[in-house]
């Protein structure tokens, strides 16, 4: 019987439980992706709230990436020592720390201004930047301390897009059949074990698309059978169109766990599954009726980062998110709540 507060290994890396914490959207870094105190305490409070490990938000791999401000980004080696600050903080709580390595959108230099590009028109050299991009992206996180990076291949960011038949539909070995449309990720994941040896890697992927002609839930379990056959060290199931609202404890949780279930009988590696989780029985009635062995939450530890230790000492806890949104438009994605759950207390 797995139970979510054992000790236990995700790949290389100790956890204390069997509970991640998923890349959450801050969107407060600096335009050149450098770290704000902001950052470091969210960091620092998400820590100590007794996660197993922490998924970094949302970090790209280059410095021309415009699709939304905010973003951290390990696109500069002048970056290196504010994020080895940030691993401090996180290690300082026994807790291994992830970056969320990606790529809002692709954007080609035109007569000084910056356009973005879609898959099917970038050229082949265009590919291979962005290949690097995250390779090199991958070392410095080495460099700065993370345990591991996650490949985001999900919520049609640019892997996400380019992977998907809806998307593309390239010609040469980038495109067409769905091993070709994978080779890409397949080749930023060899990368990064090859340069990067001492990272964990893993990736996010979409168990649907949710959009006519994109990836379903047969195509995601493909894709993972062929980057755990390359050597992937875990794998993250989630969606497009992730947040679903009105989600209450014991009747709609775990929107994803049908696909990620699936995926987790066809490969080796670990399998994280996220997507509104907000009871401890339900999460391990997931563990313990499929081969999933991780539980990842975002909203839930927005609004009580400390939700982990919460639920250790109370079994029959149950999350306060309420599922309701509103963090995606507030400052840094907080909480709309956590101010009057502090007064109420």
């Amino acid at each position: 019987m797995k139970n979510i507060f054992e000790t236990v290994q995700l790949g290389n890396l100790g956890l204390k439980n069997r509970l991640v914490r998923s890349a959450t959207w801050e969107g407060i870094a600096r335009p050149d992706g450098s770290v704000t105190e902001q950052a470091y305490a969210i960091y620092d409070e998400l820590a100590s709230g007794g996660v197993g490990a922490i998924i970094t938000g949302f970090t790209s791999v280059a410095l021309h990436d415009y699709y939304f401000g905010g973003m951290m980004r390990l696109c500069d080696d002048a970056l290196i020592g504010q994020y080895k600050r940030l691993t401090d903080i996180i290690h300082a709580h026994g807790t291994p720390v992830i970056t969320q390595l990606a790529l809002g959108a692709y954007y080609r230099e035109v007569d000084g201004q910056y356009l973005q590009v879609e898959p099917d028109d970038m050229t082949a050299d265009e590919i291979q930047l962005v290949i690097r991009q995250f390779i090199d992206a991958a070392v410095r996180a080495e460099k700065a301390g993370f345990d591991g990076v996650q490949i985001h291949g999900a919520h049609f960011f640019f892997l996400s897009r380019f992977i998907s038949p809806a998307v593309n539909h390239r010609k040469d070995e980038y495109g067409g059949s769905l091993e070709k449309r994978s080779r890409i990720l397949v080749d930023i994941l060899k990368g990064i074990h090859k340069s990067a040896p001492s990272l964990h890697v893993t990736v996010k992927i979409n168990c649907s698309d949710f959009t006519y002609g994109g990836l379903d839930g047969d195509d995601c379990v493909a894709i993972c059978k062929l980057l755990d056959a390359a050597g992937i060290d875990s794998i993250e199931i989630s969606g497009n169109g992730t947040s679903v609202a009105g989600i209450r404890a014991h009747k709609n949780e775990g929107y994803f766990v049908p696909v990620a279930a699936k995926v987790a009988e066809k490969v080796a590696c670990p399998v994280i599954v996220v997507g509104g989780f907000r009871s401890l029985d339900t999460m391990e009635a997931v563990l313990n009726n499929t081969k999933i062995q991780f539980i990842s939450l975002s909203r839930p530890l927005l609004r009580e980062p400390d939700l982990p230790q919460k639920m250790r000492q109370d079994a029959g806890y149950i999350s306060k998110c309420v599922s309701c949104n509103a963090c995606y438009s507030s400052p840094a994605h907080k909480c709309v709540f956590r101010g009057r759950d502090n007064r109420a207390q």
